[in-house]
Order: C-alpha cells, then sequence, then structure tokens
C-alpha cells in the first residue's frame, strides 16, 4: 500500500516527533528515526519547534530556502531504502559512499542529489523512476576523487 500524506500531514509528523523527543515521550520507531535526522540539523528546530508556524508557513514557501519538511523526508526515505535494499543495490551504494565521506549524514547529502535528479528525471519523461539509474549516480558519487 502506497502511503501519500500531504504536506500538512508531513509537517506535522515532524513537528510531533520533534516534540516528543524534546519532552521524551514514548514514540513510535519511524518518529525515533525522524528525531535523529532531526537532531542532526539543529538549524530547522525552531521550524519544528511550532506545528502551527509550520502549517501557516505553506502559504509563503520561498523556493530560494531549503524546506526542512522535505530535506528530512529524503532522509527518512533513503533510510527506509537502505533498510529494505529497494531498489536492489542502494543499501550498498550507501555504505560504499558513507565509508569514502567518513559519514552517513554526509552520504545521506550526496544520495539525495541523486534521488532528487530521478524524482525529476521520471517526471520529466512521464515514466517511471528508474532505480538502476539512482544506484549508479551514488555509485558514481562513491568513487569520485
Amino acid at each position: 500500500m502506497l502511503i501519500q500524506p500531504s504536506q500538512a500531514d508531513v509537517r506535522r509528523f515532524f513537528c510531533g516527533a520533534y516534540a516528543k523527543a524534546r519532552s521524551g515521550a514514548t514514540m513510535e520507531p519511524i518518529e525515533i528515526l525522524a528525531s535523529q535526522w532531526i537532531d542532526e540539523h539543529p538549524e530547522y528546530h525552531t521550524e519544528l519547534s511550532d506545528v502551527d508556524a509550520a502549517l501557516a508557513a505553506m502559504k509563503n514557501i520561498d523556493p530560494a530556502r531549503e524546506n526542512p519538511f522535505l530535506h528530512l523526508s529524503m532522509h527518512l526515505s533513503i533510510s527506509e531504502q537502505c533498510s529494505i535494499d529497494q531498489p536492489r543495490g542502494i543499501r550498498q551504494a550507501v555504505e560504499l559512499l558513507s565509508h569514502k565521506k567518513q559519514s552517513l549524514h554526509e552520504a545521506h547529502h550526496a544520495t539525495m542529489e541523486c534521488l532528487g535528479r530521478m524524482i525529476f528525471e521520471s517526471q520529466r519523461a512521464g515514466k517511471m523512476p528508474d532505480g538502476q539509474v539512482y544506484i549508479d549516480c551514488v555509485q558514481r558519487h562513491a568513487t569520485k576523487d
């Protein structure tokens, strides 16, 4: 089953995970994973601390500014892809890139470029995303000097 949360749902989820982590409340496994990525991005903490402001901000998107909710969603997507190795080979490609960069976080950021490019090309061509093109891109990052 494909889950397609709305922008508001995504914002509520990340703000809720951040609030639970700060208060020490019981968290679901996906919230724990989200809070770990949130911890890696203290520059987002102010936006994540007020769900009402985060929802209101959807009306005033600044295209020149990185969207913290999209960024964190991509971290979660890549983490999930690696956990189930889907597309097949992504786990090894990200592991190799993590080793090269000596940072899972930095490997995720490079992988995000490939994921974003794959999605863009898929939408532009009106075709299904090509997982092999995605993995090849991550592997190229891992072999760059």
